[in-house]
């Protein structure tokens, strides 16, 4: 394996944990538990030498880190049915929009070029055009 990939590994490897370290602060059990499935998953694929696969596995462990750092937040529970959360400036936040039950959705509009949907993907247009004209006859 040459310097270059093993620095990058090393460096998947110590941002996973210093995420763990973020995320679950205060919580010793995940902490823990984190700690084990990041360590198992790199030792577990230690002797792979195939540096395409070796760069799958790089890719995935930093998509890892960014959902952690981006969608993962933690709440501690202050009083009965009241919960703190703790969100960080790298926390996605959506708009939350109210459902509308009475929203009428469109179907979507065909784009020229594209086969008529419908029965059999629109292939029985064809067919009973063909039968109106031998009734027609």
């Amino acid at each position: 394996m040459s310097q270059q990939i093993r620095r990058e590994v090393l460096s998947a490897f110590r941002k996973l944990h210093r995420t763990r370290q973020l995320i679950f602060a205060g919580d010793d059990k995940a902490l823990q538990l984190g700690r084990n499935e990041i360590n198992s998953h790199f030792r577990k694929n230690m002797q792979e030498t195939n540096v395409d696969e070796i760069k799958k596995m790089i890719k995935l462990a930093l998509d890892v880190d960014k959902e952690l750092r981006t969608n993962v937040i933690q709440a501690k529970q202050k009083d009965e049915g009241v919960y703190e959360l703790r969100i960080t400036p790298e926390t996605t936040r959506l708009d939350n929009i109210v459902f509308n039950p009475d929203a009428v959705i469109e179907p979507p509009r065909r784009r020229k070029g594209q086969p008529a949907t419908g029965c059999c993907g629109g292939a029985a247009a064809p067919a009973s055009k063909d039968a109106e004209s031998n009734q027609q006859k």
